[in-house]
């Protein structure tokens, strides 16, 4: 596994092709008030970008040209907080947006466990060590464990994804799953406007 540390932004050289995996690292699990400190990104080859961004700025072009750009899918796992934290605090509305949390709610219902540590071990049969989950990222300089964890958090997407959607199809439910793939934006807005709590198409 291939790491590359990158402060600030995205290097000038970066492609990310037709797909990348993506997720962040918070000081916490509210957006409005625990910042953006980590975003780690895939393209599928095994190896993983970490941006670590300038808390003070959020200046980050070459990032969020990527995180907008139409042309290349982002795959998520838990799409609804990471989309937020980035609207949050990047200012960018991310588009083309697949999550491998919900498309597996949608098709292992036979289970209700969908973390990310579940997935990898029941369909590609490893082990994830979650044990960085809690740890500081807003210091300066991230240990090697760290940047382990950060970077398992996205290697494993892109096949995630490819056996989901396999799954989706068997079940006649790729349709569906779309559909609340691009419902994201607005559940993540509705998040950030005070509704995070509240199910807003509920009867009573």
């Amino acid at each position: 596994m291939l790491i590359k540390l990158h402060r600030g932004d995205l290097p000038a050289d970066f492609t990310p092709g037709s797909s990348i995996a993506i997720d962040t690292e918070t000081l916490g699990l509210k957006p409005a008030r625990d910042k953006l400190c980590l975003v780690q990104i895939s393209v599928g080859d095994g190896s993983a970008h970490l941006v670590q961004v300038d808390r003070t700025t959020y200046d980050a072009p070459r990032l969020k040209a990527v995180l907008v750009d139409p042309g290349v899918t982002k795959i998520f796992h838990y799409a609804r907080f990471d989309v937020a934290v980035l609207k949050q605090y990047l200012g960018v509305d991310v588009g083309s947006i697949y999550c491998t949390k919900i498309a597996s709610r949608l098709v292992r219902t036979y289970t209700d466990r969908h973390g990310l540590k579940d997935l990898v071990k029941e369909l590609l049969g490893i082990e994830l060590d979650k044990q960085q989950q809690s740890s500081d990222w807003g210091a300066h300089m991230l240990s090697e464990q760290q940047k382990k964890y950060a970077a398992t958090d996205v290697i494993y997407l892109h096949e995630l994804k490819s056996r989901l959607d396999q799954m989706l199809e068997r079940e006649g439910r790729s349709a569906l799953a779309k559909s609340c793939f691009e419902f994201l934006p607005t559940r993540a807005a509705l998040d950030l406007s005070g509704w995070a709590e509240e199910d807003v198409f509920a009867h009573a």
